[in-house]
């Protein structure tokens, strides 16, 4: 059968129905989200037919839809034809959106959607407050970082004087974003930068000032590489200088966070108050994001030094903000895996014993979400045996603490158990052992910028992170932007009724969530023993979704003797812009995990919709040839299923192969591998044999976890 596809040219395109019904218009449209063309549209759309087929292993029926064709028109008319083709049974609507719970003063939204829309943002973004951003040169403080999230023009290093020499601005701006400075040093760099406060003349600040790059290994080291840190002397007595003036920073950041928030009506944007916490002893990394839910915080971030491991942080948030009784929330966003050394997923309590159920509550608690995807790299899988999954091998790191980057010798490969679907299947063993998961995690991808530049995720415009200590210069980059192991990052996405912190929040709590690895593809994933295997043709999807199953970041019961459940998935590619349209989708995959009788855990990847190998991309000019899909969906029923084994699966959606950031970079400055004499200084790394130049742009569902009968949930 006949599946319509769209040739990778670039065009001019138009959303159809059947994204109309996912994305209704915000005031002005939604081309802030995910481009110009979209939200102008669909007015004048006429569905074109879906055509499905069966998989030739008879387990899913997939589809592959066409954007239909329109002339633009008023919003009006598009707003009338989503409404229309997103209306619901009340009962599915109470299903999708249970009552968000408001713990803030504001106006109420006035565009809300009961069958939830994505919202696109980071949650992970440095600033010149972050100490090893300060030492690369970055100048952009908390209010930059916003500003350039809402759609503003930033410098960025390097200056000449006070003028920069890079300036930098989102083509799409973002719909949240949170700025998550190193708690550890804020009062230290604030008082190695303000000649007014004691300290200032000491020696390391005397360092940090002249000779940055030394401060910065200098200041990590005492920050966060022993297990039991300590301050620098100028802080004086229990560190009471430092804190004093890292108090004066984190009401900074507050206030910047509270200026960019858009309380009024129209939701435009939502900032998070947050931090990073940065434990990493020995260098093998630790690292969490601490979210707020509101402007409700504690008076000082609790860093490394006054609480050294994972269940000291959780402590301190527990005392500090839940217990306070004044309305605070949060939780910890665990990231860079890849880089622990062995530490992040180890089913241990603080004192190396054991993990208990009331350490796995907790943890899973706290973290209700992993970052899969950063500027330092993919940590979802790694390639070889074990995994039986080809595309594993995306921005890998080549190895697993921050020392093998520095220092050769102390080098380590990647290990397996420092991936997300590693610790996806040991919390299925804890889960089994314990009654409780304590690694149930929904998935999000962010940038950890060191730019202030949240949301900077352009292959063709990448600058060059920082996130890996890159030193600062007076002079412009000569050759590549970045280290050749780096990328630009990821984004996150929340499933969430209106562009509110108390519903986004929500929305990262029950892992409504998904991250990308930078582009903003569209994807929902359901899955429900009552969901029909034709929901690809209806026209109500996301509400039958909610009716009948549960959502990306769910959990389903398994009845006894049940057969399998439906899984389904529906992804649209990302529009783009009109100067630079999205690329067209490649195919589906769902993962899954379980453990067998015997308790082994397992893995397997099918694809369920599309196909591979019907696109590719020319490495001297970047330009893409072959065919692509505007829309896949699908509906898969394991046939593997076992209602006495427990489970996860996850969704995978693959755009078409496009150039790298680095391969772009290499392919304007027309470097030619076979004339090695000829390469440009700084390009060198454009021919070096580990050098992926092509790849996939992907999202990445939260799981939807499925639990033998009467097992804990």
């Amino acid at each position: 059968m006949h599946v319509a596809r769209v040739p990778l040219e670039p065009h001019a395109r138009d959303a159809d129905l059947r994204l109309v019904e996912i994305l209704l218009a915000q005031p002005g449209g939604v081309q802030h989200r995910l481009g110009g063309a979209l939200a102008l549209r669909l007015g004048d759309a006429s569905a074109r037919p879906v055509e499905a087929h069966r998989d030739s292993r008879g387990g899913a029926k997939h589809s592959s839809i066409a954007g239909v064709r329109g002339r633009a028109r008023r919003r009006g008319a598009a707003c009338a034809a989503a409404l229309a083709l997103a209306a619901a049974p009340a009962a599915a609507l109470a299903q999708a959106a249970s009552p968000i719970a408001r713990t803030e003063a504001r106006a109420p939204c006035a565009d809300r959607d009961p069958l939830r829309r994505p919202f696109f943002g980071d949650l992970h973004v440095h600033t010149a407050f972050s100490q090893d951003a300060s030492t690369q040169g970055t100048r952009n403080g908390p209010r930059e970082a916003y500003r350039f999230a809402r759609g503003e023009e930033i410098g960025i290093q390097p200056y000449r004087g006070a003028e920069p020499l890079r300036a930098l601005r989102l083509a799409r701006p973002l719909d949240f974003a949170a700025v998550t400075d190193h708690a550890e040093q804020l009062g230290e760099v604030s008082i190695c930068r303000d000649p007014t406060l004691p300290g200032y003349d000491a020696w390391v600040c005397r360092l940090y000032r002249g000779w940055p790059r030394a401060a910065f290994f200098v200041m990590n080291a005492k920050a966060t590489f022993f297990a039991e840190p300590t301050r620098f002397a100028f802080c004086g007595d229990a560190g009471a200088g430092c804190l004093a003036a890292a108090g004066a920073v984190w009401r900074e950041i507050q206030a910047a966070a509270e200026g960019a928030y858009d309380r009024s009506p129209a939701c435009a944007f939502t900032s998070f108050v947050g931090y990073e916490w940065t434990g990493a002893s020995g260098s093998r990394n630790l690292h969490r994001n601490v979210i707020f839910r509101n402007e409700r915080v504690p008076a000082l971030p609790a860093s490394y030094f006054e609480a050294s491991t994972p269940q000291a942080l959780w402590r301190a948030l527990r005392r500090e903000c839940l217990g306070a009784g004044a309305g605070c929330d949060a939780l910890t966003i665990p990231h860079n895996s890849n880089l622990s050394g062995g530490l992040m997923f180890l089913p241990t309590e603080e004192d190396g014993s054991p993990l208990g159920a009331a350490g796995a509550r907790e943890r899973a608690f706290f973290e209700p979400l992993v970052e899969v995807m950063q500027h330092k790299g993919d940590s979802e899988c790694l390639p070889g045996a074990g995994t039986p999954d080809e595309l594993c091998a995306f921005e890998k790191l080549p190895y697993d603490a921050f020392s093998g980057k520095y220092v050769p010798l102390l080098a380590h490969p990647p290990r397996r158990a420092d991936t997300v679907r590693a610790a996806l299947l040991e919390g299925l063993a804890q889960e089994a052992r314990l009654g409780a998961n304590p690694f149930r995690y929904g998935l999000v991808a962010s940038t950890d910028t060191h730019l202030g530049a949240a949301g900077a995720v352009d292959e063709r415009e990448h600058p060059g992170h920082g996130g890996a200590g890159a030193p600062s210069s007076a002079e412009l980059p000569v050759g590549l932007t970045d280290d050749l192991e780096l990328n630009p990052g990821g984004l996150a996405a929340l499933w969430a009724e209106e562009n509110s912190r108390d519903a986004l929040f929500e929305a990262m709590r029950r892992r409504e969530a998904y991250g990308t690895s930078g582009s903003r593809i569209v994807v929902r994933f359901f899955a429900g023993f009552e969901l029909a295997d034709d929901l690809c043709d209806a026209p109500d999807f996301a509400a039958r979704g909610y009716a009948s199953g549960v959502p990306m970041g769910g959990v389903l019961a398994a009845p006894e003797r049940a057969g399998a459940p439906a899984l389904a998935v529906w992804a649209a590619r990302d529009p783009g812009t009109r100067e630079r349209p999205g690329t067209p989708l490649e195919r589906i995959q769902i993962v899954k995990g379980w453990l067998d009788a015997g308790g082994t855990p397992r893995e397997a990847v099918i694809d369920v919709a599309g196909a591979p190998g019907r696109a590719d991309v020319d490495r001297a000019t970047c330009a893409t040839r072959g065919e692509g899909h505007e829309q896949l969906c699908a509906v898969w029923r394991d046939p593997a299923f076992d209602p006495a084994r427990p489970a996860f699966y996850y969704a995978r959606v693959l755009e078409s192969p496009t150039c790298r950031w680095s391969a772009w970079q290499c392919a304007e400055a027309r470097v030619d591998c076979a004339r090695p004499e000829r390469v440009p200084p700084g390009f060198e790394a454009c021919c070096r044999e580990d050098h992926a130049w092509r790849q996939q742009e992907r999202a990445w569902t939260s799981p939807i976890w499925v639990s033998p009968a009467g097992a804990a949930r």
